[in-house]
């Protein structure tokens, strides 16, 4: 017996929400993502794994939004913990992946493609992961040609938001990349959910299941992640501006610290540039 599938069960709430969510989550990480290629090397792996996170617990908490509107008109459904949870964790670590790859390597050639590849992926395992864990009295089957259409989808979109991200532009740049982001991510979720087919085994007593009731606490946790995560990028100066207004000096063992000097060019008085040395420091007779 085939079950009658219904992904919209709230009208446009639950897609729009979603939408909202995932573009939360690309806007953080990606703009994470740039700010670790302004700093020293000391801090970027902090940057990027903020950004990791916030990608892959937007598009987790995008994935479980978008399923409160999903029912089987014939049977209840269920989530199991462990599995959801664990759909979570592989989100942030292959997103994570494919950001550190492009944050040490940079956004172009074969690094780009790896990461994109990988966060791509990461997208698409979390999703089908998280589709492991329902439960309800029925078997899913898919269609293989949406599934990979869907794959493919994810991959496109997380090159090309890694891409943008490597392109340390400003604000708004960002954010027009985390629309698209956030479009591709929600595009890919529902074609994911187009080829999906719900076989129940006999008949069952129709019912909602737990899907409001069970996802609703489990999204608290990272809804307030993404929360707290805004709050560090939105009072962090260099967020806004897209390019650091610093360079901050490098200081090595053995190598004194010394001020600027003034080039003795076309723009240095010439009783100056007659006062200054080959590098800069006064002649003797002058001292």
């Amino acid at each position: 017996m085939q079950g009658t599938v219904d992904g919209f069960s709230y009208g446009l709430v639950t897609p729009l929400v979603a939408y909202l969510m995932a573009c939360l989550g690309g806007a953080l990480g990606l703009r994470c993502t740039t700010r670790s290629m302004l700093v020293a090397r000391s801090w970027r792996p902090g940057w990027l794994a903020l950004g990791s996170a916030a990608i892959g617990s937007g598009i987790w908490t995008m994935h479980f939004i978008a399923m409160m509107g999903f029912t089987v008109k014939e049977a209840p459904i269920h989530y199991e913990k462990t599995t959801t949870y664990a759909s979570l964790g592989v989100a942030i670590v292959m997103v994570g992946v494919g950001i550190f790859i492009v944050g040490y390597k940079g956004a172009k050639g074969t690094a780009l493609f790896t990461g994109g590849t990988i966060t791509g992926l990461g997208i698409a395992s979390m999703h089908y992961l998280g589709m492991a864990g329902m439960r309800l009295n029925g078997k899913l089957e898919y269609n293989t040609f949406t599934v990979a259409a869907s794959v493919v989808i994810a991959v496109v979109a997380a090159t090309a938001a890694l891409w943008a991200a490597g392109q340390v532009r400003g604000f708004l740049w960002s954010v027009g990349a985390s629309l698209v982001m956030g479009l591709a991510v929600t595009g890919m979720h529902y074609t994911g959910m187009a080829a999906l087919t719900v076989h129940l085994h006999g008949t069952t007593a129709p019912g909602s299941g737990d899907s409001a009731g069970l996802l609703g606490p489990m999204l608290i946790g990272p809804l307030v992640f993404l929360l707290l995560a805004g709050v560090v990028v939105m009072f962090d100066p260099l967020m806004v501006m897209g390019k650091p207004d610093w360079t901050p000096a490098e200081n090595k063992p053995g190598v004194p610290a010394r001020s600027a000097l003034p080039h003795a060019g076309h723009h240095t008085s010439p009783r100056l540039r007659r006062n200054l040395g080959p590098r800069g420091s006064r002649t003797p007779q002058n001292r």
